[in-house]
């Protein structure tokens, strides 16, 4: 995701075709359906509330899987902070010889300035680090969303990645939502984002039976390859609004600054107002 500072003008949002599914109500437990005089009678431990499911978007014309790009309603000072962990399915030798395709220190900075925020990972990347893939799976603080298996491009040309073909693409994605189960992981939501960005009608259409909605954004954070941490921050500084969706990386050796961004982001928006949430809430329209 070399590139990932050109796309922001190509990118393509939500369509007037596709709406926000509301998250369904939980149903009522036994406790709460019993009568007045059960209750009264025997009150017991408060049931656990059983939570809602992620929000979705409703497909769109003829049946494509949905995109949402941010939060379109709403004046809220909310920012979803983004983190695509790549690993590209042949890059295994390169971990084998010491490359860090994980930043451990990323997501420790995170949970330090309790930020919530959403980690877009392939599966590929989970197989490799599994215990990190389970503690931020495991942590309320984090959701993990899917990022293919092979981070190859569902669209070509996308900057040189090899391309899954039409037929593999939805169990590409499965391929990936095994590997983080296989992982441990629990927080796991049904979303995905595309390798590079890269789609098209084709690729919507494909994916549709994996059921989950795409999510791209409408900040790019530059940190791909970035050697600057200050022009890392101020991209992100000077282009986040109300309801922005920013796009960055948990790589080390593909961005080896964004640690030392993030330190500087998170207290400059924070003073400004803003609160941090992940996809899921962005996308609830609470």
């Amino acid at each position: 995701m070399a590139a990932l500072g050109l796309l922001g003008a190509a990118l393509v949002g939500c369509g007037t075709g596709a709406a926000d599914t509301p998250a369904p109500k939980a149903k009522a437990t036994v406790a709460e359906s019993a009568s007045p005089r059960a209750s009264a009678a025997a009150p017991g431990p408060k049931p656990a509330r059983v939570p809602a499911a992620p929000p979705t978007m409703a497909p769109g014309p003829g049946g494509l899987t949905p995109v949402y790009t941010r939060r379109a309603k709403g004046t809220e000072k909310v920012v979803a902070l983004t983190f695509d962990a790549d690993m590209t399915a042949d890059q295994g030798p390169r971990a084998a010889r010491g490359e860090h395709f994980d930043n451990p220190e990323l997501i420790a900075t995170l949970r330090r300035l309790k930020v919530d925020a959403t980690v877009f990972m392939t599966g590929r990347w989970a197989e490799e680090y599994p215990d990190q893939a389970r503690s931020i799976g495991g942590d309320p603080r984090f959701e993990i969303a899917n990022h293919s298996y092979s981070h190859y491009a569902f669209a070509s040309p996308c900057y040189g990645l090899p391309t899954v073909a039409g037929p593999d693409m939805a169990s590409d994605v499965q391929r990936a939502f095994d590997a983080f189960r296989d992982a441990g992981a629990v927080n796991v939501v049904p979303y995905f984002r595309f390798p590079g960005g890269c789609y098209d009608d084709a690729a919507l259409r494909a994916l549709a039976p994996a059921g989950v909605t795409a999510v791209q954004w409408d900040v790019v954070s530059g940190d791909a390859f970035a050697k600057d941490a200050d022009a890392v921050a101020e991209q992100v500084l000077d282009g986040v609004k109300p309801g922005s969706l920013v796009v960055m990386h948990c790589t080390r050796s593909a961005a080896p600054v964004t640690e030392r961004a993030i330190r500087r982001i998170v207290p400059e928006l924070r003073a400004r107002g803003y609160r941090f949430v992940k996809v899921s809430e962005l996308m609830s329209a609470r």
